[in-house]
């Protein structure tokens, strides 16, 4: 018996040894590691993400990464990855310094734990027929509840008979339409309008758009759309970490409650848990410093729990915020 669990313990060894050695541990964090972008138009923005996730306990470090080939641009979104943490490797497609196919390899190094290397790769067909400008739409900073208007033309060279028969937004807070402004001497072009709903919520934007076109040889092209979608209220810090507490201890917090305009906090409210709450003196004004204090149950476990703030700046003027804390057990001898 001795001897088979020994033997078990060596194979395993042995197994673990060659994932370490040949990088293989680091493929799997990979959810796919090649992509195609397709034709694409000449001097539009367009990338693609890679996402990896950290599958073990120890923190994954990525070093850097490198294209064989200056038709990519890639970069890493977030160096370090704690344990289930996922992060990405963005590869943009350089557009306007390139034309016609082209692909590369891009080795991304990882330093922590282990040392590995994955590689990824990216292809397209960079039209010289179809030029985007500008390259992508960005909405930039929008106030919620505002809404936005973009725009942006696209110009074919070639086909007297080419058209945009249609635009399609990849989200619903997106509504999008066409113009043709020229068709002569073999040189179409349109105007598109991109209209940002105003119910569109908080956070970031990053979209498409797709042109169908007549082309059979190459009927979508595709346009990407970024902006960010800024709160009425916001909240530091975002999420408030209570740390390691004994039984019955007292912990105080401070909440920074910040809008564009003078307001009023109206309510605090925790869904349980003993809190307690000192608003700022009632008065309107941009920026409020509200100090939370929690007290631990006598029962030791994890503390998950939500804070709703409201104020009176209307339908756009409530938060809510989570609380992440551990209750230890007791000290010996207490």
């Amino acid at each position: 018996m001795l001897r088979r669990a020994s033997l078990l313990f060596a194979v395993l060894f042995s197994m673990a040894g060659q994932a370490l050695a040949d990088g293989s541990w680091a493929d799997k964090m990979f959810a796919e590691r090649s992509h195609d972008f397709g034709p694409v138009p000449r001097a539009a923005k367009i990338e693609f993400k890679f996402p990896l996730t950290n599958l073990y306990k120890e923190d994954v470090h990525i070093a850097g990464v490198r294209s064989s080939c200056g038709c990519t641009l890639p970069r890493v979104e977030k160096d370090t990855l704690k344990s289930h943490e996922q992060g990405s490797i963005i590869a943009e497609f350089n557009t306007r310094a390139f034309l016609g196919q082209h692909g590369a390899h891009l080795t991304v190094t990882i330093d922590r734990p282990y040392y590995a290397e994955v590689q990824l790769e990216v292809k397209g067909y960079i039209r010289t027929d179809v030029v985007v400008d500008p390259g992508q739409v960005n909405f930039g900073s929008v106030d919620e509840g505002a809404g936005a208007e973009r725009k942006f033309t696209v110009d074919f060279a070639g086909r007297q008979d080419w058209q945009i028969l249609d635009v399609k937004p990849g989200s619903p807070a997106l509504n999008a339409s066409i113009k043709e402004t020229r068709r002569d001497a073999g040189r179409v072009s349109y105007e598109v309008s991109v209209r940002l709903a105003d119910s569109t919520p908080t956070g970031y934007l990053h979209d498409q758009l797709t042109l169908v076109t007549n082309d059979r040889r190459s009927p979508e092209l595709a346009v990407i759309v970024e902006g960010r979608v800024t709160p009425e209220l916001s909240v530091s810090p975002s999420t408030l970490m209570l740390g390691i507490m004994q039984p019955g201890q007292t912990v105080t917090k401070q909440l920074v409650i910040r809008a564009k305009r003078p307001f009023k906090v109206t309510g605090l409210t925790a869904e349980t848990g003993t809190f307690s709450f000192k608003p700022s003196e009632d008065e309107a004004k941009t920026v409020h410093l509200v100090p939370v204090t929690f007290t631990a149950d006598d029962q030791p476990g994890k503390i998950v729990r939500r804070i709703l703030i409201e104020t009176d700046l209307g339908s756009h003027g409530t938060a809510e915020i989570e609380v992440f804390g551990d209750v230890a057990a007791p000290l010996a001898g207490k």
